[in-house]
């Protein structure tokens, strides 16, 4: 097994070459096995995927820093030489929330952590009505993380959601200022076509991360056309989820005689509606109200 620090050279390594690193998600101990049977060179600790199979909740923040550390840990441990890319949402907190997130981590042997500007509690990328924190707080978020690492390899990845609220310009514009603040990968989540990837890809100037999600708002671009893009990272955290998914609802629902179209999701709101999407947000909405 390599140790943390060899793990993350490999990750680095994989980064500066030419081609693009495909790392599927992984969630869990039979996930983490594939990946590493299969011999993807990174796997990716998808939130939403650890919030669902793990804990029976949407990606909505209600997975807990501990929570998460917890189950990187386990996979660090099942993937052995396959580095780790890990989503940490957004540090679970403010700057010291972000000080120990990044430190646990570090300790659970993850090669990459990622962190995002949305404002807790965050939402998956790909539904609507996200908020977000002034550039210069998530700057400020960034650098305690940078700061944090008692390894240099550790890879920060620094995600921007400003493009579902505020644009592709006010995205890019972000993502270049998270680089220019010491970020080792940017991700701008959920770019709406390829006209937009393509400018991503040529506006900004740093290693780039894609979020390829079933059914989500990105296309689901070549690794072919990525690599000619110049993107050094593409996951693909519902690949294997969505997989597992349907075939235990397609099989569950031919043991109970039902029909399973009405459940089939085929969106990540919908997926999300499978582990209580729709009951989370009533009662969020119900607190919203009794505080407005």
């Amino acid at each position: 097994m390599l140790t943390a620090n060899e793990a993350r050279q490999k990750l680095r390594d994989a980064i500066a070459a030419d081609d693009v690193v495909i790392a599927p998600g992984v969630f869990d101990g039979i996930s983490a096995w594939l990946v590493r049977r299969l011999g993807f060179t990174a796997g990716y600790m998808t939130g939403a995927g650890v919030a669902a199979s793990g804990f029976g909740l949407p990606d909505i923040g209600l997975v807990t820093q501990t929570e998460m550390t917890e189950r990187a840990r386990v996979l660090v441990r099942v993937l052995d030489e396959v580095p780790l890319i890990a989503d940490a949402d957004t540090g679970y907190g403010a700057p010291l929330n972000v000080v120990h997130t990044v430190r646990e981590y570090e300790r659970a042997g993850v090669a990459a952590i990622q962190l995002e500007d949305q404002a807790f509690p965050k939402k998956c990328g790909h539904l609507p009505d996200k908020e977000l924190i002034p550039t210069d707080a998530f700057v400020t978020k960034l650098a305690a993380a940078l700061e944090a690492r008692t390894d240099p390899d550790l890879v920060v990845i620094a995600r921007t959601d400003a493009r579902g609220p505020l644009g592709l310009d006010a995205a890019i514009e972000r993502a270049n200022t998270y680089a220019a603040a010491g970020a080792d990968v940017i991700f701008v989540e959920a770019p709406q076509g390829s006209d937009e990837v393509a400018r991503i890809a040529k506006e900004v100037s740093a290693p780039l991360l894609i979020n390829l999600v079933i059914g989500g708002m990105t296309p689901n671009e070549s690794t072919v056309r990525l690599r000619d893009m110049g993107f050094a990272i593409a996951i693909h955290p519902s690949l294997p989820l969505g997989a597992a998914a349907y075939t235990m609802l397609t099989s569950l629902a031919e043991l109970a005689g039902r029909d399973p179209t009405p459940l089939l999701p085929s969106k990540p709101a919908e997926f999300f509606n499978l582990v209580g999407l729709a009951e989370w947000s009533a009662l969020g909405e119900r607190y919203r109200t009794k505080g407005a």
